[in-house]
């Protein structure tokens, strides 16, 4: 990028994220670790108050927790997306939206990849690749290029749009498994387990219940397990989400809604985690429960969830792509937020200028 201030050391051609920590590779294709002293600042044009980023050169609020007057709301999950004046989102996080929102709410839909102006700025929305409709925004302006990620995935899914890395000065992502024992098995693998789970379950002549959040994860089980050809019946809470993917064109494949008084115990089950009560399988057939959750890989997850399995299907980047994404990117200066502040550290060691961001701290961005 030909700043003064970009500290990378130089790097041998061809190598990627992983490169650079962990295996043979990294001895030969390591940075130079980022010292505290040579960390940049610039025109302070964001900041993050009342723990809520805003654009004040826009007027624009991000992922606020409280009612704003016009907020950009990355996706559908809770801890993300709140009812405010004007909802900023993609095509189908607004879909997501207005079935989850508990009143009307006015929204400013922007497709992918098409970009729109706001005074002297360039804004564009593309895809995440987190859950349907979500979406990483791209602000340019006269100074540099900003990238916020919101929640993102780099892996395979059979139910969102594709995830895309965009170039930028300067980045700003969530780090939610930013530390290096977050390594998650292959896509294909996960998957097996899912089926094994349930094909056990049936065999032994227990009722399968997957745990798996209703916006997401859940349609992206539907999925696997549909194309297995295992049955499957949902909460209700998923079903409303499975509606909303089928407006949006995606078909995530046949499945029927829980019914107390009808189900039997011969399908895979798929409730959310904060299904206020759990079923009772009928004719007699125990539950055998899976939660299914990046957090799988910590150690004693499955009593501490209380479940038979943990299987981990996440929506989220585990720590080699969350090196992938920067490296694709290349951005000047990286912020962090939504995970574990260690993560800094392991950044810098890689010559990476990267800090955590702090309530109340000013975003030196452009």
């Amino acid at each position: 990028m030909g700043d003064p201030h970009f500290y990378y050391a130089d790097v041998c051609a061809g190598s990627t994220a992983l490169d650079y920590w962990t295996g043979p590779k990294a001895a030969t294709s390591a940075r130079v670790p980022f010292a505290a002293s040579e960390r940049t600042f610039a025109l302070t044009v964001f900041s993050l108050t009342e723990q809520s980023l805003y654009v004040a050169a826009l007027d624009l609020w991000i992922d606020s927790m409280r009612e704003r007057d016009r907020c950009y709301v990355s996706h559908g999950h809770s801890d993300h997306a709140r009812e405010h004046g004007t909802v900023v989102a993609s095509v189908n996080s607004a879909r997501v939206c207005r079935r989850r929102f508990g009143r009307a709410v006015s929204f400013e839909e922007h497709a992918f990849n098409e970009p729109w102006t706001a005074g002297e700025h360039r804004l564009t929305l593309f895809p995440a690749g987190h859950v349907l409709g979500s979406s990483q925004l791209l602000i340019e302006g006269a100074t540099g290029a900003f990238v916020y990620t919101g929640d993102f995935k780099l892996a395979q899914s059979y139910t969102c749009e594709p995830p895309e890395v965009k170039h930028c000065d300067v980045l700003l992502m969530e780090c939610t498994f930013g530390r290096p024992q977050y390594v998650f098995p292959a896509r294909t693998e996960v998957e097996e387990r899912i089926v094994a789970f349930v094909t056990r379950a049936l065999a032994d002549g227990c009722a399968p219940l997957l745990f798996a959040y209703s916006l997401g994860k859940a349609q992206e089980t539907i999925a696997i397990l549909s194309a297995a050809n295992l049955p499957v019946t949902v909460h209700g809470a998923v079903d409303a989400m499975a509606r909303v993917y089928a407006e949006a064109g995606v078909m995530v494949g046949p499945y029927e809604t829980y019914d107390a008084g009808t189900y039997d115990g011969t399908r895979a089950l798929i409730w959310p985690p904060s299904g206020k009560r759990r079923p009772q399988a009928a004719h007699q057939r125990p539950l055998r429960t899976a939660m299914l959750t990046g957090w799988a890989l910590d150690p004693g997850a499955a009593d501490r969830y209380g479940v038979d399995e943990m299987i981990p299907l996440s929506d989220h980047a585990d720590f080699p792509a969350l090196l992938a994404y920067i490296e694709r990117a290349q951005p000047r200066k990286v912020w962090l937020n939504h995970g574990r502040p260690n993560f800094v550290w392991h950044l810098r060691r890689l010559g990476i200028d990267a800090e955590y961001l702090e309530a109340h701290q000013q975003l030196a961005l452009f």
